[in-house]
């Protein structure tokens, strides 16, 4: 089985590489590639790359990434109050509680609901722990695949 990792890269060469305008042709694409995904997973991922459609001016509207392939000054801020906050990160079911440096529970909580990870539903923080409620259908793996994508280095 292929990583999410791996398939975001792909999703965004097909993007780049191709006129894509709605998911059945993506997810077609992507399965030559040798991805089988549903539409909602493919939903996540593209709301993860923040790809937009935009007019072609004529025809209609296609995939496109950010112009700006590259994290805002802001999002960067975030990712390091993520990225220094964590120490550990334990799972049951669907609740997970982060605990973090004391004092930086708050700050990686916001962070962690700006960066708008599409795996977590919502935090509650406290001091030095934070309580994560993941989607529904969602796991552990899937968030860690997440932030290997969108906070890299992140001590797991």
């Amino acid at each position: 089985m292929k990583s999410r990792h791996n398939r975001l890269a792909v999703v965004k060469e097909l993007i780049r590489n191709n006129r894509i305008d709605n998911q059945e042709t993506l997810l077609s694409m992507l399965k030559v590639e040798g991805f089988t995904v549903t539409q909602a997973t493919l939903s996540r991922d593209l709301k993860m790359l923040k790809v937009g459609k935009i007019s072609d001016g004529w025809s209609g509207y296609y995939y496109s990434l950010p112009e700006n392939d590259l994290v805002s000054e802001s999002e960067k801020s975030y990712i390091q109050d993520v990225r220094r906050g964590i120490i550990s990160i334990e799972f049951s079911g669907n609740f997970g509680v982060v605990k973090t440096r004391p004092g930086h529970a708050n700050s990686v909580g916001i962070a962690l609901d700006i960066l708008a990870i599409p795996e977590i539903l919502g935090t509650l923080a406290g001091d030095d722990t934070i309580f994560v409620i993941l989607r529904e259908g969602m796991t552990k793996e899937d968030l860690l695949e997440s932030f290997k994508t969108r906070i890299p280095d992140i001590e797991e």
